[in-house]
């Protein structure tokens, strides 16, 4: 019997992957775990090497590079474990995560998804990895800069929950999808992710629709995995890899980012506020689109 399923999507991140796919097999030697990749038509002979490496790992060859929420559905529909794990192709799992999270999991169950604390390569927690819903207010607050002035206030530190403590387990709103542990029955209950989504947010529209099903969310900060952040999005590129067309696909990614923000909002906020809230967030997204944008002239 299949415990663990990891679903991976790899776009060009052959020198990462690899290593990720070592720090699971080296830590986790048992047979009741299978790991399956989505390749989305990966140019850098990571497909290759994969299939050199390990050719016991399930592995979808796409044609064209279909999304992150397509693929990793792919991925889930024929996985075969109790558990789901999205993992990013660029992170290191360390000894007992995967154990410790699926323990919590088996004696919890009526949680629905845990994460682990993600840590950078600066030895810093991702922030994204502990966050709230995007509501217009938190979303306002974190894209104009308060959340960064205060981040621990309750009132402007809503976008990653920044008072609550990161040291102790605790419920969260959603973590991020670089690490997001689920049951197969939850998935089974809610649904697949909502392929509306080509990057970013997705994780968190799956959250959104697990927790009004009464799933709890959890954040375990006992275990953490390194996330090598940017590498699987395309947006930090490998010294081989020129300038200029590091900076499109940084341009590519800002932009995927804030549209999925307003897909997010539109499917599950539009309809809850007044016009002055709508133009709040819409504001603060554009806000942080000029300044992202902006930033990558300089």
């Amino acid at each position: 019997m299949i415990k663990l399923s990891v679903v991976l999507v790899n776009f060009n991140t052959r020198p990462f992957i690899l290593k990720c796919i070592d720090s699971i097999f080296i830590n986790n030697p048992n047979d009741d775990i299978e790991i399956i990749i989505v390749d989305n038509n990966s140019q850098d002979d990571s497909v290759s090497a994969i299939q050199s490496n390990y050719p016991h790992i399930k592995l979808i060859k796409n044609p064209s590079n279909v999304g992150y929420a397509k693929a990793i559905n792919q991925g889930i529909k024929i996985a075969k474990g109790q558990y789901i794990l999205l993992l990013n192709p660029d992170t290191i799992v360390f000894p007992d995560t995967l154990n410790a999270a699926i323990n919590f999991m088996d004696k919890n169950l009526r949680v629905g998804v845990v994460t682990c604390k993600v840590e950078l390569e600066d030895g810093k927690i991702d922030p994204a990895c502990h966050r709230g819903f995007p509501t217009p207010w938190a979303s306002f607050c974190y894209f104009i800069g308060l959340e960064r002035l205060f981040p621990k206030s309750r009132l402007f530190g809503r976008y990653h929950l920044g008072w609550l403590p990161l040291d102790t387990i605790h419920e969260i709103d959603t973590p991020s999808g670089c690490f997001y542990l689920i049951r197969k029955s939850v998935i089974d209950e809610v649904g697949l992710l909502d392929e509306n989504y080509f990057l970013f947010y997705e994780e968190v529209d799956w959250s959104y629709r697990i927790k009004q099903k009464g799933w709890k969310i959890y954040f375990l900060p006992e275990v953490k995995i390194l996330h090598y952040k940017g590498v699987s999005s395309g947006i930090k590129k490998t010294s081989q890899q020129i300038t200029t067309a590091s900076t499109e696909i940084k341009r590519l990614a800002i932009n995927a980012f804030c549209n999925s923000m307003k897909i997010f909002y539109n499917k599950y906020y539009k309809s809850k506020y007044s016009i002055l809230r709508d133009l709040i967030f819409y504001i603060g997204v554009e806000i942080k689109r000029f300044i992202s944008l902006l930033r990558l002239s300089v």
